[in-house]
């Protein structure tokens, strides 16, 4: 039997796509990144199933386990608390075990902050990399950024309320004009989108008394022309 990656929305629950549904009615078992947080789904559709936990920490354990299960006969689903499993979230280690032990593994498409991003940043170009979260580690971090900024490429990286500020003046440092779109909450009640140089979206945060959910960055080629819309 088959183990299907299933996508699941990262903010609005009504952006799960009709097959992921399907399929998480008919799995046998759901395995989650949290259970808690995938619960919620599934109340919000009226799902009842048996949850399994499979996250960062027991990963490979619940591989294993989750390949007992197959062997059995039992079809298994996988999500994480949000967005596409693999991309910055747990799921390569269990894809690759239940590859090794020869079951097939079915991809699901849907939501992914990167993706969500991209879709409305108005730039990006034919080459985006998407480098997860930054190290929290000062020197690491700066380094990393470094590194992406001289590839002159656009790039995607996630960061929390807590270090989002730094990692903009790490970024503003650097290059400052450099125009980057910075998603926050996307798909939720206090969705937003900020755009500009570097430093002035840098500056509009720092303004802010408190920051509040979860940051996705798109920065852009070092140049940026009107060509680039024209060829990604």
């Amino acid at each position: 039997m088959p183990l299907y990656v299933i996508a699941t929305p990262i903010g609005n629950l009504g952006d799960i796509t009709l097959r992921a549904l399907q399929t998480l009615r008919e799995a046998d078992v759901i395995a989650a990144e949290d259970t808690r947080q995938t619960l919620k789904l599934l109340n919000a559709h009226g799902i009842v199933k048996h949850l399994i936990s499979c996250r960062a920490a027991n990963e490979a354990e619940s591989a294993r386990g989750i390949v007992k299960l197959l062997s059995e006969g039992k079809t298994v689903a996988y999500c994480t608390d949000a967005g596409t499993p693999g991309l910055s979230d747990p799921g390569s280690v269990l894809v690759h075990t239940v590859r090794e032990a020869g079951y097939p593994v079915i991809p699901l498409p849907g939501p992914s902050a990167f993706a969500t991003l991209l879709s409305v940043a108005g730039f990006g170009g034919r080459t985006v990399t998407f480098d997860g979260f930054p190290s929290p580690k000062a020197g690491r971090r700066k380094k990393r950024l470094e590194e992406l900024l001289a590839r002159g490429e656009a790039f995607v990286v996630y960061e929390s309320p807590f270090r989002v500020i730094k990692l903009l003046a790490d970024l503003a440092a650097i290059e400052p004009s450099r125009p980057v779109v910075v998603g926050r909450e996307m798909t939720k009640t206090h969705e937003e989108f900020l755009s500009g140089p570097c430093e002035s979206v840098l500056q509009e945060l720092k303004d802010r008394p408190i920051l509040k959910g979860e940051f996705a960055v798109l920065v852009a080629s070092a140049h940026f022309t009107e060509e680039d819309l024209e060829e990604s």
